[in-house]
């Protein structure tokens, strides 16, 4: 059960008061960090920005309360922004809300069933094609606020968009272009000068009192949305039907895919940080759990956050209740300074957003992928393609199921049949002893020797019954060596009791020798072991040629 319990648990067994003194400082000032990107991530899913900081208050507690990593900061984040404005725009808030749950649930059953590990491994051409498309869609989704253009409704699909941002240029707004660029240069130049102190949080205050004091004209949090609660919403339980639990279903499996995917991405990347072991199951059951918490307040899909839980490690953060306070320094800030947030300027949130799409791009290790094999190259280039001019969800499907066919097709290269001959063994092997070897394996007419090398699958069951159909009758004996065989599934099950068939029909017998373990028990249940006789199993190749001469 330790798979399954929460890392707060475990790490209170030495607790010390200088850990706290540097999860409480880690835990403010990550929460620092989080306060503008939470406004911001939930403005660009079409959801009004109190949404974002509730996501990190309620989500965020949870994730490291129940979560199977020390350090671990959970929140909204850019991965989920495509998928929560399409649901929005499709289904409203209410189908926001279902979904999330939904997909919280999912995540439960996950973590249930210990498919933590198996997450991990999807291919890493699938994860960076689409993080890159999904940075791609984020920055373009962006100049609107941006350049301060005047569109009443921005189009959904990538092209789309650019059309309408082209023949709207006339009416951008200089001053906020200004007051972006102003924003954008704080944020990337800031490290320079104080590295503690997060520099989106500088250039949000610096843009908003220059907004301010100069009564500048430029659209704002307050101007788009009104005045924003300080307080958080109470629990609310949709109305929920089997029509939209099956609508919902795709987007719901796509937010727990994301999730769990940049969670335990994030979980990882933290282990190497700090020397640690996360446990996936229990992350991903914990992530579940506080979706569908987000959701029952109103929030909207939450994981772990790559980017604010390095933040929470380099500032000295090395418990679960980093996390917390985390949480807690937000809901104070929401309490007392919320009302003030109207005043933001909604260019410096565009420029906050256009950082995250370019952290989040990793165009170095696409670019790295590029020089990958072809087969690679072309899942990277599809999902990317796809991500960004379709849809996610499709490119996470066609991506994984090519990747699979792919696969499946790099293993059927690398299994081969083959009749072994004396010849074959001497050119392939310098130390062979041509004459020793045909001494002890001399065979009389009518015995022939064949070896299966590789995994005995699906995919390479073709192979095998190529060969065997081109058994003549005169074959008296079949030697079939299975020493390299690791695996066989159903199909090659199937297979084995064609080549059965045959030898019957050809009135040839069946040797085997040198069977793996898996493979012995997969004939025993087929009852295939026993159709052909325990007496014609052998250890060696070298006991079945003996019972074949004799």
């Amino acid at each position: 059960m330790s798979k399954l319990k929460p890392k707060l648990f475990s790490t209170m067994t030495h607790y010390s008061k200088q850990q706290l003194l540097s999860d409480v400082t880690a835990g403010i000032i990550v929460a620092i960090i989080a306060l503008p990107l939470s406004i911001a991530l939930a403005i660009a899913s079409g959801v009004s920005p109190e949404k974002g900081i509730h996501t990190a208050i309620i989500a965020g507690f949870l994730i490291s309360f129940l979560g199977g990593s020390r350090v671990q900061i959970g929140g909204p984040t850019g991965a989920f922004m495509v998928v929560v404005y399409t649901i929005v725009a499709k289904h409203g808030i209410e189908g926001l809300i279902i979904a999330t749950m939904m997909a919280g649930f999912i995540m439960i059953i996950m973590g249930l069933l210990k498919l933590g590990s198996v997450i991990k491994f999807i291919p890493y051409p699938i994860t960076t094609g689409f993080t890159s498309g999904i940075a791609l869609v984020i920055f373009s989704s962006q100049m609107k606020d941006f350049f301060g253009l005047s569109i009443s409704e921005v189009p959904a699909d990538f092209i789309g968009k650019w059309k309408t941002y082209f023949s709207a240029m006339d009416t951008a707004n200089l001053w906020s272009i200004i007051v972006g660029v102003i924003a954008l240069l704080i944020i990337i130049l800031w490290p320079k000068i104080n590295r503690k102190i997060p520099g989106t949080l500088i250039a949000l205050i610096v843009t908003t009192v220059m907004v301010m004091v100069f009564k500048l004209d430029v659209a704002t949090i307050g101007s788009r949305f009104g005045e924003l609660s300080s307080a958080l919403p109470l629990p609310h339980i949709p109305n929920i039907s089997m029509d939209k639990i099956s609508t919902l279903l795709g987007p719901a499996v796509t937010i727990a895919f994301l999730g769990s995917i940049e969670s335990l991405l994030s979980a990882v990347v933290s282990d190497g940080m700090i020397g640690s072991k996360h446990r996936s199951n229990m992350e991903l059951v914990a992530q579940g759990i506080a979706n569908m918490a987000s959701g029952l307040f109103g929030g909207i899909p939450a994981t772990g956050a790559i980017a604010r839980t390095v933040a929470n490690i380099k500032n000295g953060g090395r418990t679960p209740i980093a996390g917390m306070v985390h949480s807690i320094t937000l809901l104070l800030i929401m309490v007392m300074f919320m009302p003030l947030a109207k005043l933001i300027p909604l260019s410096s949130l565009a420029a906050v957003l256009i950082m995250v799409a370019y952290n989040m791009c990793g165009w170095r290790e696409f670019k790295e992928l590029l020089k990958s094999p072809k087969s690679d190259v072309l899942v990277l280039l599809i999902t990317f393609f796809i991500t960004v001019l379709i849809d996610l969800v499709k490119a996470i499907e066609i991506g994984i199921v090519l990747a699979s066919l792919l696969f499946m097709k790099r293993m059927a290269d690398v299994t081969n049949v083959k009749e072994t001959v004396m010849d074959a063994s001497e050119e392939n092997d310098d130390d062979f002893n041509f004459e020793e070897e045909s001494k002890k394996f001399k065979l009389a007419d009518g015995i022939q020797v064949y070896e299966i090398n590789g995994p005995f699958f699906f995919g390479a069951a073709d192979k095998f019954m190529e060969v065997i159909n081109g058994i003549g009758n005169p074959t008296k004996v079949i030697i079939l060596r299975m020493r390299n065989v690791p695996v066989m599934d159903a199909t090659a099950l199937h297979a084995f009791k064609q080549f059965i068939d045959i030898c019957k029909r050809n009135k040839t017998k069946i040797l085997i020798s040198g069977i793996n373990e898996q493979p012995k028990n997969s004939l025993i249940k087929a009852s295939i072991y026993e159709t052909i006789g325990e007496e014609c199993f052998f250890k060696s190749v070298e006991e079945a040629f003996t019972y074949a001469n004799s």
